[in-house]
């Protein structure tokens, strides 16, 4: 009998010991989903990657080509590939996201190398033609499915007014002429004036 209020108090003990100890700290939040394109860490990722792959194999459709329509191309995608960084940019700010910085992933940075590798002059072109039709179609696929589906408004929205433009430059990939001009051809000889004396 002596053993019951032995127990009972050494449980009494353990029981005050365990509730001073404070509780467990709560789970750190679960890293963003960057793989998920409908939701915004994953999609402004993605987009941010299409973005500079386009910017940077502009740059180099002017540097690399001879070919005036594929330079001409390259200029443009420059030019509005920015410019959807910066709305992007500016509407993940205002939905209070901090977007991500710069950078390629895997799959763009693929590309890249491809068309590094391509050297350049007629295969630059070709390639890059190649490339951009590629390139062209994904993005168009991310940003229709955000603006029907994503989870943030404001990005949603952003979305929308990109399709547009990504669907212009596809259209205008997929007409690109790799090969360069063909030179005029050269004016008929026209017979000397002799020739003709000769031939009356």
């Amino acid at each position: 009998m002596r053993k019951l209020p032995i127990l009972l108090g050494g449980a009494m003990v353990l029981a005050a010991c365990s509730s001073s100890t404070p509780p467990p700290a709560p789970p750190p939040p679960a890293a963003p989903d960057m793989s998920n394109p409908l939701m915004a860490p994953g999609y402004l990722a993605m987009a941010a990657s299409s973005d500079q792959f386009e910017i940077q194999s502009g740059q180099m459709a002017q540097q690399m080509s001879q070919n005036p329509e594929v330079r001409n191309f390259g200029n443009l995608i420059v030019a509005d590939h920015t410019r959807s960084t910066q709305m992007l940019t500016a509407a993940a700010q205002s939905a209070g996201i901090t977007p991500p910085p710069p950078g390629l992933l895997p799959d763009q940075q693929a590309m890249l190398s491809q068309l590094q590798a391509a050297g350049s002059g007629p295969s630059f072109d070709a390639a890059f033609k190649t490339v951009q039709i590629a390139a062209h179609q994904s993005a168009l696929q991310l940003h229709q499915n955000y603006a029907a589906q994503g989870d943030v408004p404001a990005l949603r929205s952003v979305a929308a007014q990109i399709v547009p433009v990504i669907q212009m430059h596809l259209n205008q990939a997929q007409l690109l002429n790799n090969a360069p001009p063909a030179p005029p051809p050269p004016p008929p000889a026209m017979p000397s004036s002799t020739t003709r004396g000769e031939r009356g």
